[in-house]
């Protein structure tokens, strides 16, 4: 039987913290739907690998897809959900600041939705940042000039526990760093997203890759490409009968 949700965590260099988070995972969603966990190891070079192959020999739905080289968050992202079997997808980061515990509550509002037919995401929002004062001020730089122009909705893109329906994320255009917009690109094609406040942890092992000139400034080029997406979609609507 296909499970009803995929976990999806992209990561790169962060053998500490896969047992750890994979037994968090699992504790939090045994009793629930049927579901999978898939880790996309992007391109690491430290330990990850074997403490995924740990994890793949303790936990059934547990399994592993590796890049050869790295590629980046959001086609790790997209790499996880093409191997997905689930109807819906949960994305978080793989270095432990996401709480797993969230995902039951995100994932409950999601399947309540589906009944209506109308709900394609449910988006978290960090309640309190766990971060240093450079990521929060980044964050919050990179959010404020995001939400200017895409106008979404949404106060904080950033946060990595989302979950999506697997349909409306495949139907979106691919390109790098289109994890960064999920909810923009949902709204362009028609979806409608939900926020739900989350817990936000401190990272208690390995270190921190992104600064403020990863959040903003290197993605300038990705925003305004995702306001022109915005501006040319152009959604049909179909005649009855037809």
């Amino acid at each position: 039987m296909a499970p009803t949700l995929s976990i999806v965590v992209p990561v790169r260099n962060e053998s500490e913290n896969v047992l750890p988070l994979v037994e968090e995972i699992h504790a939090a969603l045994e009793g629930g739907p049927a579901f999978e966990v898939i880790y996309v190891d992007d391109g690491s070079d430290d330990e990850t690998a074997a403490r995924l192959g740990e994890a793949a020999a303790r936990f059934p739905a547990f399994r592993a897809v590796t890049h050869a080289a790295s590629c980046g968050q959001s086609a790790a992202i997209w790499t996880g959900v093409q191997a997905a079997q689930g109807t819906w997808i949960v994305t978080l980061d793989g270095d432990g600041q996401n709480d797993p515990a969230d995902i039951p509550r995100l994932t409950g509002i999601a399947l309540a939705g589906e009944a209506g037919g109308s709900l394609h995401m449910v988006a978290g929002i960090r309640r309190k940042r766990e971060d240093t004062w450079l990521r929060r001020m980044s964050s919050r730089v990179a959010n404020g000039v995001r939400q200017a122009l895409l106008k979404d909705g949404v106060t904080d893109s950033g946060c990595g526990l989302k979950v999506i329906r697997r349909d409306a994320f495949l139907a979106m255009p691919f390109f790098d760093h289109m994890h960064r917009f999920l909810p923009a690109l949902i709204i362009r094609g028609g979806g409608v997203l939900r926020c739900v406040e989350v817990n936000h942890r401190p990272r208690l092992r390995g270190t921190s890759k992104y600064g403020l000139f990863d959040r903003l400034w290197v993605g300038i080029t990705d925003l305004l490409g995702v306001a022109w997406l915005q501006r040319r979609a152009k959604r049909p609507v179909i005649k009855a009968g037809s």
